[in-house]
């Protein structure tokens, strides 16, 4: 298994986590055995939004003595009042369904997720009544060690990001996604099917987001990484042809600021498919192929449509090897999150590139990167750019 910080919590993530939706309303050994491989796959990171009690306790009768060994994401508000699924913002409620997730978890919750934060309405009644408080109390308490949030929305992510309370964010990632624009209604169009009249290139507040997260040292783990089961479908894919597991899984782990893919398996055979994805080769991941299909490799598109894919770097290292040794996505990731806002870069942002084994500065300019990129980015200028804004 692979690991990687998770924001600034300190903690240390498995590349793969277990999203462990699916595992309600299956019976005890199934879902012991599912954990059970997880475990031994190396995956310590265990999403557990589901209110309900059953599932709740079959996980922590699973996970038993090994509770110690992982990183659960709990959420606040996610409740099933009268068996029904359900978010509340009552307090009580909220309490009273949290109270026993934390009972259930011995006691402490590595992150307590706010749930469901995707509209302005979402927003207010976190952040304007007792539940954001709410959460910083159970943090001093000790009964959390972390704050997050989940959502599906960029704009008001950006917004919760930009309070400054968040130290990781759940938020929904996966090539489709990311090329929808954010008014569109993601799921009518993913039926439709994508076309380059339809999208948008990157979507641009979605970028924000990502390179906003990792400027603000904000860890994402991701969820809907295979579009509900979409993107892996002939028969549903909404490209022209289906993605791989792997290559969802590489698509939002290439996204600024990712630390974990929460995939929701339920069996321990989809475990073992799933971590299949770290002893995979460079060509089994590339997901550029099926980009370009939707998107285009030229400016040939709707014309009340802003951006394509051409000149934006998707961080598909296509551009390598560079002769000088240059990890030349790195280096655009840290170039585009400067390019935020370059009068206040993050000091960490300029540490990280310049700890890098070699810098834009020692670019050759021998262009060989830019005949391999598939989306024209400038590769050469970006070198010098990223040179005078971090070097």
């Amino acid at each position: 298994m692979i690991f990687r910080e998770l924001g600034r919590t300190g903690k240390q993530a498995s590349i793969i986590g277990l999203g462990c939706e699916h595992l309600d309303g299956k019976p005890y050994d199934q879902v012991k055995s599912t954990i059970d491989a997880a475990l031994e796959c190396g995956i310590n990171i265990f999403d557990l939004f589901m209110p309900g009690t059953e599932v709740r306790e079959n996980i922590s009768k699973a996970l038993g003595a090994r509770r110690k060994d992982v990183l659960i994401q709990g959420h606040i508000c996610s409740t099933n009042i009268g068996q029904q699924y359900d978010i509340s913002r009552d307090m009580p409620t909220v309490k009273k369904y949290f109270e026993e997730l934390l009972r259930l978890c011995g006691g402490y919750i590595d992150f307590g997720m706010l749930f469901f934060i995707d509209s302005d309405e979402d927003y207010k009644n976190v952040f304007e009544t007792e539940i954001a408080s709410y959460a910083q109390k159970l943090k001093e308490k000790g009964d959390i060690g972390h704050i997050g949030f989940s959502s599906h929305n960029p704009i008001t992510a950006i917004k919760v990001i930009n309070t400054g309370l968040p130290e990781l964010m759940m938020f929904s990632i996966n090539p489709a996604f990311d090329i929808i624009p954010t008014e569109e209604n993601v799921l009518s169009l993913m039926e439709k099917g994508l076309t380059p009249e339809n999208l948008a290139g990157i979507e641009p507040k979605r970028a924000e987001l990502y390179k906003l997260c990792e400027q603000k040292n904000v860890g994402i783990t991701v969820m809907k990484t295979l579009g509900a089961g979409k993107l892996i479908s002939p028969e549903h894919t909404p490209f022209t042809r289906p993605l791989t597991v792997a290559q969802c899984i590489h698509y939002a782990l290439s996204r600024p600021a990712v630390t974990s893919v929460l995939l929701g398996c339920k069996s321990p055979q989809e475990i073992h498919d799933a971590v299949k994805y770290i002893n995979m080769s460079e060509a089994e991941l590339d997901y550029t192929d099926v980009l370009i299909s939707v998107c285009g490799k030229d400016n040939s598109r709707s014309k009340n449509r802003s951006g394509t894919l051409l000149g934006s770097c998707v961080y598909c290292n296509h551009c390598q090897p560079c002769s000088s040794g240059i990890d030349i996505t790195s280096v655009n990731k840290y170039l585009d999150i400067a390019k935020l806002d370059t009068a206040n870069i993050a000091p960490s942002i300029r540490s990280h590139y310049q700890s890098l084994a070699h810098n834009g500065s020692e670019c050759t300019k021998c262009g060989n990167c830019e005949k391999r990129c598939p989306f024209g980015v400038r590769i050469i200028e970006n070198m010098g750019e990223v040179e005078k804004l971090l070097g």
